[in-house]
Order: structure tokens, then sequence, then C-alpha cells
């Protein structure tokens, strides 16, 4: 299993905090975890500007600026940051869990100061060994708590309860980047899983290709596609209000494309030529159990 879909979310991270001053999302750990596969990753999608960038004309390096703006960047980096900024108002308010589904090569754990937070990254079981690998290959601390189950098949629950997982704690999860490849029976169990083991109070975040067959979402589709992971599900937000309230959860914050524009991205192209948008058709949410 390559991880390639996680690996380039991870090369967009870290190409935005190499190559900008002004940072819709500053990860400056991630070049660091990526190690030479950042090289790799950059000729590939310099390899592949015709398939990103139909009839470009420009040097290699403007067209590999451009595909990571205005392809793979947009979701990364709009997701992380509505993510992380409300994972910091939870702590505010008394979160002391942070469980991170899917958790391919975040680098939450890197950047972490609080050492009050207790983090789980919950993955398969060939990730999450792929990532402790690098951990070590590039002399890497993290404080978190890896917990590996496939989370359409086991009851995974019962495994994060015995890594650690304190159900009277306040927590806050983050499903970045994942529910796409839930189908949506799939991603209803796991909402009512993890509800059976948190305290009222806890938030859950995540990111929603909306039904809306946007250009970049059929983009998306094609790149996931390609790597042998394929998007399984989309939504209305009237469906998932529905469908977070079945599960004992109420949105407490949405946010759509132009909503992310004017909250995130505003300074990074009030001074930057090359504009990053949020991406036309996908949702976040912020929800909370009842």
């Amino acid at each position: 299993m390559d991880n390639l879909t996680a690996k380039v979310s991870l090369f967009a991270r870290a190409y935005h905090h190499k190559h900008n001053d002004v940072k819709i999302f500053d990860d400056y750990m991630a070049e660091q975890l990526l190690g030479e596969d950042y090289e790799i990753i950059s000729q590939n999608m310099t390899n592949g500007i015709n398939f990103f960038l139909p009839g470009f004309q420009g040097t290699k390096e403007d067209g590999l600026k451009l595909i990571v703006n205005s392809q793979l960047s947009p979701s990364v980096l709009g997701r992380s940051i509505f993510c992380e900024t409300a994972l910091q108002n939870e702590i505010h308010i008394g979160c002391e869990q942070y469980v991170i589904f899917g958790a391919g090569y975040d680098t939450f754990s890197l950047r972490n100061k609080n050492s009050e937070l207790s983090v789980f990254e919950v993955d398969l079981a060939e990730v999450i060994d792929d990532k402790m690998n690098r951990l070590k290959k590039y002399q890497l601390e993290s404080n978190s708590i890896f917990v590996p189950c496939d989370l359409s098949k086991e009851n995974w629950n019962e495994s994060l309860l015995k890594n650690g997982f304190d159900k009277n704690t306040k927590s806050f999860a983050s499903l970045l980047g994942l529910v796409y490849y839930l189908e949506k029976d799939d991603f209803k169990k796991l909402l009512l899983k993890y509800n059976e083991i948190i305290t009222p109070g806890s938030a859950v975040c995540f990111d929603y290709p909306m039904t809306d067959g946007s250009k970049e979402t059929e983009t998306n589709k094609a790149l996931a596609s390609g790597a042998g992971e394929d998007m399984k599900a989309s939504y209305t937000y009237a469906e998932l209000e529905i469908l977070l309230q079945e599960c004992g959860f109420l949105i407490y914050e949405h946010l759509s494309a132009n909503e992310m524009d004017k909250q995130f991205f505003e300074a990074y192209n009030s001074q930057n030529e090359s504009k990053i948008n949020s991406p036309i058709g996908v949702g976040y949410i912020l929800a909370v159990k009842g």
C-alpha cells in the first residue's frame, strides 16, 4: 500500500510552507516527515502538468506552483485550518483529548506544544507502521498514541478505550478527507460508535463533498481513482443535518467555499498573485454531541 493520497496531502502542506511568507495553514513539519518523497512527488506532479493543466505554457516551476495552488492546496489547507482553529477553541473550553481519524501523515503531534492534550491517531496498521518508520528515520518525536484499526470492519471504539481514551473526558475528533471514501452507512456507523464513548459537549469536525459536480470535485475523484481510492459518497447539507441528529450530534458551525475564503484565505490572497481559493463543492462542519 503506497498511501499516495495521504502523501500528496502532506506534500501540499509542505510546499505551501516552503514557498510562501503569508500562509493559510503553516505545517512547518510536513517536509521533514515527507523526507525524500518530497522531491519524488514534486517531479511526478511536474511530469503530469498536461493532466492537471491541459495546454499549459510556461516553466516547470510555474506549472508546479499552479498545480499545487489550484488543485492540491485548496482542500488540504482549508480543512486543516478549519479543523485546528476549531480544535484550539475546544481546548479553551475544556477539551483534553484529540482523536485524528484516518490520521495518515498528520503532523499535529509534531507541532503540538500542549502537554495536557492527549492525541490519538487512528488509521490502518500499514499506514501507522510507515509513519512510525518515518518518525524513526528522520529522528522526529511524536507524543501521539497510535491506534491501528480498520474503521469499516473492527470495533475500533474498544481499541481507543484500551489505548487510554477516557469516555468521561471531553474530546475533539477530526475526520479530515475521510468522509469522501466511506459509504454513507459506514459513516453513520462510525459516528454512532464514536458517540458511544464520548461525553456530552465533545465535538467532531470534518469536510465533505457536496452534490454539486464541480470541476475540482471531478478532478479529485480522478486523482483518488488513480490511487485506487474511489470516492463513495456526497451529501446535501440537509441530509447531513439529519444524519448527525440521528447519531446524537448537532451542527455548531458550517462553512461553504465563500465563507472559507473570507475567513481563512483572504489574508493570503491579498498578498499573492497566485490565488488559492476554497474548493467549490466542499463543505466544512463542526458538530457537537448534545
